[in-house]
């Protein structure tokens, strides 16, 4: 028994940010993001926080697998940038979808997060425990970017895509996951400092900060690292792979992989143009976009590959 993909849905808030807009407060230009980066605009939220965007995404989501809220067994909401420490939002998520059956509950790995929960989902799946599950990426990352650092802030944006996943006979192939917390620094974002009565301070809360050529580094070693895993371990080729679904960060990361894989920049769709880096979202808002323009059928065999902070990293082959 493994999972199969039963339904996709993504929601990202109205305000478009272009990069035109951004260039009126900080030292940036359109031409300076687009070459180095691939992004002309993003989401920007002006109120609804990571779990209003979660639960309106799994609404979508659950929609279109023709799946119930109440027949869902398991609820993973990987984030970020949640609304509070507690409870967590997917939490609110099955509240406001009425999945009254379902157990809920968040995971932290960063950009990695969505590819996380679905090897979750595969071991609940594979021990017969749960049946349907839903798992869900959403971020508000413009809370926690530092408006006036032009080397992180043009980057991001806000948005949330889930996923239906049902016990199958067919769909994930394989999978793995890592992390290597020695390169932890590269890429955070302090939650809370201490602060309390004892030492006379009070908690503040931290921004984003990011070593760019550390993250490139990674990515492009590791998510070619990971392709070859999954492809070894099944006896495939790169001729067998219809697309690489890969974590929207940055054009170039995804160039480079393609070069490395020496496979076609045509075989790694992007959304990186119009999203920006989504973190946990960019998966899913990117199945969603291929499957809008029909980019995938039954049969077709794709790798999902995620990278992100921690430092962390998964791949996920499967057939559609």
């Amino acid at each position: 028994m493994t999972s199969r993909i039963a339904g996709i849905g993504i929601y990202v808030p109205e305000t478009v940010v272009t990069n035109h807009d951004l260039a009126k407060i900080v030292d940036t230009n359109d031409q300076w993001i687009t070459e180095r980066t691939g992004i002309r605009e993003r989401r920007i939220s002006t109120g609804e926080g990571t779990r209003h965007l979660a639960a309106k995404a799994a609404a979508r989501a659950l929609e279109n697998a023709g799946v119930k809220p109440e027949e869902l067994d398991l609820i993973i909401l990987g984030t970020s940038t949640p609304d509070r420490n507690f409870p967590g939002d997917a939490c609110y998520v099955q509240a406001m979808l009425r999945a009254k059956n379902a157990a809920a509950f968040d995971i932290s790995a960063a950009c990695s997060g969505f590819i996380f929960a679905m090897n979750i989902v595969e071991g609940f799946f594979k021990a017969g425990i749960y049946k349907t599950a839903l798992i869900i990426g959403s971020e508000t990352i413009s809370k926690v970017v530092d408006w006036s650092d032009r080397s992180t802030c043009v980057l991001f944006g806000d948005g949330a895509g889930a996923a239906v996943l049902k016990a199958s006979d067919s769909g994930v192939m394989d999978m793995l996951m890592g992390s290597d917390g020695t390169k932890g620094d590269a890429l955070q974002c302090e939650s809370r400092t201490m602060g309390n009565f004892l030492i006379g301070k009070k908690p503040v809360s931290g921004f984003m900060t990011m070593d760019g050529q550390e993250v490139f580094r990674f990515a492009v070693k590791k998510v070619p690292e990971s392709v070859d895993i999954l492809l070894k371990r099944n006896g495939l080729s790169g001729k067998d792979i219809r697309y690489y679904v890969l974590h929207q960060a940055n054009e170039r990361i995804i160039e480079a992989v393609a070069r490395r894989l020496k496979e076609p920049i045509e075989k790694f769709p992007m959304t990186i143009g119009k999203y920006g880096n989504t973190s946990t979202a960019s998966i899913p808002l990117l199945l969603d976009d291929m499957l809008k323009k029909d980019m995938l059928a039954p049969g077709d065999k794709i790798i999902i590959s995620g990278f992100g902070a921690g430092m962390t990293w998964g791949a996920v082959l499967m057939e559609w």
